[in-house]
């Protein structure tokens, strides 16, 4: 989903592949987490301004998994908010796999 920005010198754009990379960066930067890349089971829907994401993770073995998921709940909607002022209702997470790295 193509997210635009309408301001008062003009419009800022950010386009899908944009907000897949702010998500899978903030995701991923959650120590021990890895977003599937091959299914990229990934879904991000805004709305006025408002946006609600889905996301399925590996997560590595012997993780607190709450605690791992409730993190990247945290960086995911402060990336989204910080870099393109949108209000993050909600991030589903998916442990979808473990680690064994």
């Amino acid at each position: 989903m193509t997210y635009v920005v309408h301001e008062e010198g003009g419009t800022v754009t950010v386009t899908d592949r944009a907000l897949t990379q702010i998500v899978v960066q903030a995701a991923e930067g959650v120590d021990g987490t890895r977003v599937h890349r091959a299914r990229r089971k990934l879904t991000l829907e805004i709305e006025d301004a408002q946006a609600r994401v889905g996301l399925e993770l590996a997560i590595g073995y012997g993780k607190v998994l709450p605690d791992v998921a409730h993190e990247v709940q945290v960086e995911v909607a402060a990336a989204l908010a910080r870099m393109c002022g949108l209000d993050v209702r909600a991030v589903d997470v998916t442990v979808g796999e473990l680690d064994r790295r």
